[in-house]
Parts: C-alpha cells; structure tokens; sequence
C-alpha cells in the first residue's frame, strides 16, 4: 500500500544567493511557525499565517559570519542566541548586545576575547561547533558549549564539552553537566514540557551520542543512553515519544519519552525493498535511513532512503506507525530532492535541489 503526499504551499526562502544556510522553520508561541535562515550578516525570521503565507519579516543583525557558529531563535522573535565558535551572545532584534558567556573555543586550544582574533585565522577556518535551544515557552535556554566557561579557569588538555541551563533574559547559568562527547556539531530537539530537552551531537565518522535532559527547578538530571549512537530527530506533538536514526542509519526507532526505553523499531535491510532501478550488481547494496524525518502527528512519522536511493534514481520517502511493520511509501505529484522534516501536527517540509524553495506538504485520502 501507498500513501500520496498533498501539496499544501511552496515557499520561498527569506535569503537568496549561494552564502547562506538553508532555511529552517521554527515553532512560534502559539502555534504559528515562521522560516528562520543566517546570512553571514544577519538572520532574518519570516513568520507565517495558519496558511503558511509569509505576513512580516524580521532582520536581525548578526554579530560573525554564519561558519563561525549556528543560532536559535526565541518562539517570540525577540531574542536570537548565537551559538559561536568562543561565546554565546544573545541579541534583541536591533542586533544590541543582552548579555555574552565566553568559554573554550571550539577551533583550537586558546581562549579568546572577541571574534576578531581569530576572524581571519586559517586555523579557525572550519570550526566545531555547539549549538542552542529555547524551550517551546521561552523561559530557558539550553547550549551545548566548549568548556570551560570564562570564569572556570585554564582550559584542560582534554577539553569538556558542556551542556548548560540558562535564564534567556540575562544569561545566568543555572546548571552546567559534562555533555560526556567530543562534538562536531550538535542539534537542540525542543520537548512540549519546557523542562524538557534532546540534545543531538554529531562526532563525525566517531559516533552520534544523544542526551536526554530535565530540569526539575533545582538539578538537571541528563540521560546519556550510554553505548547507543542515536541521531535524535523529532519529539511527537504530545511528547510522549521521539524518533531516532542509529549512527550507521541501519535502524530506525521510537522510544518513550518518559521511560526512555524503545518502544518500536524498523531496521532498513529488513523492512525496506531495494531500490526499483538498482541493478543486477547491487545486491550487496542496501538502503540506508537519513538522518532527517519527523512526525506527521502523535502517530505518524515520516522518513526517508533519499541519501542511499540517489545512487540508483528518485529517492523515497515512507511512513511509519507503531503498528505498521513495514513503513508504507509516499508518492508525491512531483520528484522530491531531499529528505523530509518534521513541521508540527499534520505537516512536513522537503527542500527544492538548491535549497531557495521549501515545500510544505501533508497526507492525501487514502
């Protein structure tokens, strides 16, 4: 059985030209979502009606370029934190300064000052790098960074990666945990409960570790998920589960939230066909899953084989249920080039080849 994919808009991204990241989208208070995209000198934040027309956009002004770092946007536009490669800095909408940590840089062993010391360093040119995240309210903010911070003293030979818990309006720190990783990169994962929060990290070929954090008022109590490499995707609207990719993209998951134990899972060899145009001689070749997807609602996740498919031709996208053992395919009225991200109840988005065009899509009657 097959499942059709229903166009619902096409959008454009805020930013053109080829300096830029890809647009991502972003929950807003109240449900509405907006586009968020950086620039090497700004981040712009479009909003979105319950059509998902653009109405208004906001500029904000970026304090370093955006390869020195990523951003998180608050769900009321009025605060961004930059994420950078030797500080978090958060800004209100006029790009004015709220408050700063500076801690260990994530390029090389010196701590730093400011961003001009390193701007023009070719050591600097490809950082790590950390990330951000705003609880769906706004009250906190979680940052994964490179340890120590500013006050903490001589940076050690082994650095630390940390995760910390701070008040957005003024920076105050008020947890911190070893993150226990050696970070490429990582990705804040926002649960409905604003103490809530998954915390994805990428270690480049070395592993995926994923962190699973609450904070109860007082301490913040981390789940590691010691020995599993875990890309984490996408929490269901109701966060009762989250969705995850195995490093190797062999298996896809589902958990319990509240248990943090695995409740359903697809391993790729087993529960998804090869590819319709792979040849005699690719036997040994099988799908993998990407490491994208989200759900389409408390029951429904969406997924993808586009990474592994594109050898061979169009890639896939499939559905998958809890009680449905082998994910049903989507078929779209037109090929799709990337793989699928989770937009909030009913919804997901795919990304034109050149990334200046999303696509917000949702389930056709059967």
């Amino acid at each position: 059985m097959t499942r059709t994919a229903r166009l619902v808009a096409t959008l454009d991204a805020p930013l053109p030209g080829p300096d830029v990241t890809p647009a991502t989208v972003l929950r807003l208070r109240g449900g509405r979502t907006a586009l968020v995209q950086r620039g090497d000198h700004e981040v712009v934040v479009q909003p979105l009606d319950d059509a998902f027309r653009p109405v208004e956009r906001i500029r904000i002004p970026a304090p370093w370029t955006h390869r020195f770092g990523t951003c998180a946007v608050s769900p009321d536009a009025d605060v961004v934190v930059f994420a950078g490669t030797h500080a978090l800095r958060a800004v209100d909408p006029g790009g004015a300064t709220l408050w700063e940590i500076r801690h260990g840089c994530w390029g090389c062993p010196e701590a730093h000052g400011s961003f001009e010391e390193y701007a023009t360093d070719r050591r600097h040119r490809y950082p790590e790098g950390g990330s951000a995240g705003f609880s769906v309210d706004g009250s906190l903010l979680w940052a994964h960074i490179r340890g120590p911070l500013a006050e903490g003293g001589e940076r050690d030979a082994q650095p630390v990666d940390e995760w910390l818990l701070l008040t957005p309006e003024d920076g105050r720190v008020l947890a911190r945990v070893d993150a226990r990783s050696a970070a490429a990169g990582s990705d804040h994962v926002p649960h409905p409960d604003p103490c809530r929060m998954g915390l994805s990290i990428g270690e480049g070929q070395d592993g995926a570790p994923m962190r699973w954090g609450r904070w109860d008022g007082e301490r913040l109590a981390v789940e590691y998920f010691e020995g599993l490499d875990l890309a984490l995707l996408d929490v269901s609207p109701s966060g009762a589960h989250f969705m995850t990719v195995s490093h190797d993209q062999d298996t896809l998951a589902l958990y319990d939230t509240a248990a943090g134990t695995q409740v359903g899972e697809w391993d790729v060899e087993e529960r998804v066909p090869r590819h319709p145009d792979a040849g005699p001689g690719d036997d040994e070749v099988w799908p993998a899953w990407d490491w994208a997807g989200g759900f389409v609602d408390d029951a429904t996740m969406v997924a993808g084989t586009v990474w592994q498919d594109e050898e061979w031709g169009e890639g896939r996208h499939w559905l998958v249920t809890r009680d449905t053992p082998r994910p049903e395919p989507l078929v779209y009225p037109a090929p799709v080039t990337s793989s699928p991200a989770g937009l909030g109840p009913g919804h997901w988005y795919t990304y034109s080849e050149d990334h200046r065009t999303l696509s917000v899509w949702t389930l056709g009657p059967r």
